[in-house]
């Protein structure tokens, strides 16, 4: 069965048991976090998955690692572990935010930009593009790229909408090629 699905389904159930006991926020964190724990330390996730070592130990290792987050997260990552699955936690991480985001109208999206965005340009861009989405706002992680010579170039899930001036550049030159 596809990892996408797999973690679709623990996503959802863990969403549901978070929102039952009002610890979406905290939830949301604490998956984020784990997800980069495990995403930033290779080493662990292969020791979770090496044969030899017995399932006792790697349980251990889980509720050790991961004390401080709430019983229903570390629950599902022992669950995870037990069912060997515990490689899906990128995907089932990214299920999870993704049905926060929808619960709570939020979009995320990708600025690219010439230099640095200020809050209140990432604040406008948000109130512009959210409503054009459906959505109440966006979620902007905002990525330098000097090649854009100027403006902004905004992804939002697989939509681009292309304001840079080498955007508008290319644009002219396919006119004039064309």
């Amino acid at each position: 069965m596809n990892k996408e699905i797999i973690a679709k389904r623990y996503a959802f159930a863990l969403f549901q048991i978070a929102v039952e006991k009002q610890l979406l926020e905290q939830m949301e964190e604490e998956i984020r976090a784990v997800w980069q724990a495990l995403a930033e330390n290779e080493q662990f996730l292969s020791l979770l998955t090496y044969p030899k070592l017995s399932l006792e130990k790697k349980k251990a290792l889980i509720k050790e690692t991961f004390a401080s987050v709430s019983t229903p997260l570390r629950n599902t990552l022992l669950l995870l572990l037990e069912r060997h699955r515990i490689d899906i936690v990128p995907q089932l991480a990214q299920q999870f935010t993704d049905l926060v985001n929808e619960a709570r109208g939020v979009a995320e999206a990708t600025a690219y930009s010439a230099r640095p965005l200020t809050e209140e340009e990432k604040r406008a861009l948000s109130d512009v593009f959210a409503k054009k989405m459906g959505k109440t706002t966006l979620r902007i992680e905002n990525i330098v790229d000097p090649s854009l010579i100027g403006g902004v170039k905004l992804r939002i899930g697989n939509r681009i909408y292309d304001g840079s001036i080498s955007g508008k550049l290319k644009q002219i030159q396919r006119q004039l090629i064309g």
